[in-house]
């Protein structure tokens, strides 16, 4: 089975496979890893890789956009909230229990929701990612909210974080999910059994959040 693929060096100790949602393989391996120990294991995976790249959800069409209109649906933390049109002359969004936007601000509501989206995944993804280092005993050096449009997650090798802002369109309990996968990676690079167990610790039910983003992802990535 032919796979192309890239590769990251680092001074990690361990190699590891990643598909991205653009559905490119990339393998992550320590400095000084020979090109064939590093194609041994793609082909090793390769049936593996093969399922994620035909992943119908994870790899559709980037999402559509959103309508903005009087009535339409915005989802926040997993619930769909009402959207009003106001004819008062105010800026930015409003929200209580529905959002509110002026005619004016409709005309751009697009960029409008992505920068409402943004600041409140800042104060709501920074602090738990704080919690849950404590609790993991994981130590990060940075966390950025990004526009990751392939992965609702990453960390890199020097320990910093990043996440996706259209998370905070998700569950909260999802959230947490994908902060303490990222976490966890710090202490354990690879998905081993060791890996799953520190997640389980802080998310007993962290296979029901992983569920929801299979089927909900693609909901998420609609624009903005």
């Amino acid at each position: 089975m032919s796979v192309e693929y890239s590769v990251v060096y680092s001074k990690r100790k361990t190699m590891s496979i990643t598909v991205e949602r653009d559905r490119s393989v990339v393998v992550r391996a320590p400095i000084g890893t020979s090109t064939d120990q590093i194609d041994q294991l793609v082909q090793k995976k390769g049936f593996w890789i093969y399922d994620k790249t035909k992943h119908k959800q994870k790899y559709s069409p980037e999402g559509t956009e959103k309508e903005f209109v009087a009535g339409a649906s915005i989802p926040y933390l997993g619930t769909d909230y009402r959207l009003d049109v106001s004819r008062q002359s105010f800026d930015g969004i409003r929200f209580d229990e529905k959002f509110e936007i002026s005619r004016k601000s409709a005309r751009r509501a697009s960029e409008v929701f992505k920068e409402w989206y943004v600041q409140e995944a800042q104060k709501l993804i920074l602090p738990l990612v704080k919690e849950y280092a404590t609790k993991l005993g994981a130590d990060y050096r940075s966390v950025k909210i990004a526009d990751l449009k392939y992965r609702w997650g990453s960390c890199t090798p020097k320990n910093n974080l990043n996440f996706n802002w259209r998370l905070i369109k998700a569950p909260i309990r999802v959230i947490e999910y994908i902060i303490v996968h990222e976490l966890a990676h710090l202490l354990e690079a690879n998905h081993t059994e060791r890996f799953w167990q520190m997640v389980k610790t802080q998310i007993p039910d962290y296979i029901r959040a992983k569920e929801w983003l299979k089927e909900n992802g693609q909901i998420l990535e609609q624009q903005p």
